[in-house]
């Protein structure tokens, strides 16, 4: 039985994506529950799935994808090109393992123009923090989003004097509002996130990503402060290995509708 669980506002994605999911996922004789973002009960009603071993899979914003409009109203632009990731019992996908055979769904988004080439790795002089929402820092985290910022530049200065600068989601109330983050990562040494996709924009421009555990970049990056000064900085085998993986879990809605993501999904979490 598929359940997606609703959002009570009527312009969240989540209406436009619950359909596709309930016509091209394959139901089964048990609980599968399908949660967009944590929004709502959505927190209270995942840690039930946990507690009751029901299987779950987390719907959000994809990794590699062209970006939608979130303020005043979520719009997507392209659907061909807007991706959503699809994740199983955990906010990100955590499972690579260099040298698995993966599919080849990065190459459809290299021919679909999206920036997913990775680039090198460049010197640069500040450090750059980007946390998550509140809502997934407190979760994650066990913090408010700026107590978390703090515990992170009191453990950076420790190992280093370089200049710490903060980057927040852009909202219409503050005042990284209609700015790019590649004006952020130009210069930079390195990105420091707990579970912010601003990590994958900072590895395809040039800067290396100091990230918490649970965050999608993981695999390539380092995973405390105390490395600030010599980061994680895989070779470009290993970074196209990961990109093509975070590919494989990310989707169109007419490939959720179509059953492609089903397919694909089964094959990576079989």
């Amino acid at each position: 039985m598929l359940i997606t669980h609703k959002i009570n506002w009527d312009r969240c994605l989540s209406h436009q994506i619950w359909p596709a999911i309930e016509k091209g996922w394959t139901d089964e004789d048990r609980k599968i529950h399908f949660f967009w973002g944590l929004a709502g009960k959505n927190q209270q009603e995942i840690e039930k799935c946990i507690e009751n071993k029901e299987e779950w899979w987390y719907v959000d914003v994809g990794y590699l994808t062209e970006p939608i409009t979130r303020y005043p109203e979520p719009k997507i632009h392209n659907k061909d090109r807007t991706y959503f990731r699809i994740v199983k019992g955990d906010l990100h996908t955590r499972r690579f393992t260099a040298g698995r055979k993966i599919g080849d769904r990065l190459r459809k988004l290299e021919d679909n123009k999206l920036d997913v080439r990775f680039k090198g790795w460049s010197p640069g002089q500040h450090i750059l923090i980007c946390p998550s929402s509140p809502t997934v820092t407190m979760r994650v985290n066990k913090m408010t989003q700026e107590e978390w910022v703090e515990a992170v530049k009191e453990e950076l200065i420790k190992y280093t004097d370089r200049e710490i600068r903060v980057r927040n989601k852009p909202r219409p109330d503050n005042q990284w509002w209609n700015t790019d983050i590649k004006d952020d990562l130009k210069d930079c040494h390195c990105l420091v996130t707990n579970m912010s996709l601003a990590s994958i924009d900072a590895i395809l421009n040039y800067v290396p990503v100091i990230a918490d555990g649970g965050n999608v970049a993981w695999p390539v990056s380092s995973r405390d402060p105390k490395f600030i000064e010599k980061p994680m900085k895989p070779g470009r085998k290993t970074i196209e290995e990961w990109l093509k993986f975070i590919a494989e879990h990310q989707f169109t809605l007419s490939e959720i509708e179509d059953g492609t993501a089903y397919r694909t999904l089964m094959y990576q979490y079989e």
